[in-house]
């Protein structure tokens, strides 16, 4: 059983920083595609980032080199580390980890991955 357990969430001021993680267990991260997205009451799940199988890292537009997502294969633990915090980024943030083929073509999808975590809540204060 594939599980996935996200932490390093909290309360910060606009400009600082937060790193978050996401630690899988029940299956290798460097042969799944493992992404990040967010969401708040009422809206849909937001793409944020993802590390495909291969190592290709993608972001969504909105992050502007402000996060940087990296892997640690030695701990099957993917990062995401948020600097330049803003009130717009207060959101529950969640990982998913898809297994199939199709998972890392189409890494910014929910749909590709198979996986969640319970999340973690990011509030940033002005």
């Amino acid at each position: 059983q594939v599980q996935l357990v996200e932490s390093g969430g909290g309360l910060a001021q606009a400009g600082t920083s937060l790193r978050l993680s996401c630690t899988v267990s029940g299956r290798t991260i460097s042969s799944a595609a493992v992404g990040w997205f967010r969401q708040v009451p009422g809206e849909e799940r937001d793409f944020v980032g993802a590390i495909t199988r291969r190592g290709t890292i993608y972001y969504a537009d909105f992050v502007k080199g402000r996060f940087t997502l990296s892997r640690d294969n030695a701990k099957n633990t993917v990062y995401l580390q948020l600097n330049s915090l803003k009130p717009a980024d207060t959101a529950e943030y969640y990982c998913g980890v898809g297994l199939r083929g199709d998972s890392s073509a189409y890494p910014s999808s929910s749909a590709s991955y198979d996986y969640w975590g319970q999340g973690t809540q990011v509030t940033v204060s002005s």
